[in-house]
């Protein structure tokens, strides 16, 4: 058993997460963010890959006050807990996911420099799923395990791609802003091998300047 997994992401029309430099962009509006927010409210955990944590140093937390005491009346912590899919365990000490605001769990696999993990264990969860690189399927079959029912993934490409190749997602949202970036080495929605893999277009709604896109994957 699994979590029921989700992925949102913000792109440009031409289908980038970000320019050559791999920094963060501001890619959704105003209604999107505000949006995301109420997903991260309603989701058990994020996830992002390392890339991500280094590229844009996330808090992963509910931003909205008012939802974060929505969770708080349904006997939950005010914010999801924080999952960071991080084979060699490069994640900073200081970055902002390892923060109090959230448990946070990084998974790690056999690779992963032992030194670090147990710095890292001071203020984190750290698991070992895998050998050279995390194992997905048995990181979300823990995550139920905890009681995680509902995970929601941020970005970035790799990571994304990577679950979409295993079979490991049931939906997607991905709101797309009315710009191109462009750039032969821009990071991508799906960053991995190339490989087909077929989804329904669920919906597709205008928000703001942009619109987002709802597609689920079949079982």
């Amino acid at each position: 058993m699994r979590p029921y997994v989700f992925i949102n992401v913000a792109a440009s029309l031409d289908g980038k997460i970000s320019d050559e430099t791999r920094k963060q962009l501001k890619i959704s509006c105003a209604e999107d963010l505000k949006i995301v927010d109420e997903l991260r409210a309603n989701s058990d955990a994020i996830m992002v890959g390392i890339g991500t944590v280094l590229a844009d140093d996330p808090r992963l937390t509910v931003k909205s006050a008012e939802l974060r005491a929505m969770r708080v009346g349904q006997g939950k912590s005010p914010n999801p807990v924080r999952v960071i899919v991080d084979s060699k365990c490069r994640v900073p000490l200081d970055a902002r996911v390892l923060n109090d605001e959230a448990k946070t769990i990084v998974a790690v696999s056999k690779s992963a420099n032992r030194e670090k993990m147990k710095m890292v264990a001071e203020v984190a969860e750290v698991a070992v799923f895998g050998g050279r690189k995390v194992d997905l399927k048995l990181l979300l079959e823990y995550l139920y395990k905890t009681g995680i029912r509902k995970v929601m993934v941020e970005g970035g490409g790799t990571l994304i791609s990577s679950l979409i190749s295993e079979k490991l997602v049931d939906e997607m949202r991905i709101y797309y802003a009315p710009m191109f970036i462009g750039g032969s080495s821009s990071p991508t929605i799906c960053d991995g091998r190339s490989e087909i893999v077929g989804c329904s277009i669920e919906r597709i709604k205008k928000i703001g300047g942009g619109f987002a896109v709802h597609v689920k994957f079949n079982p």
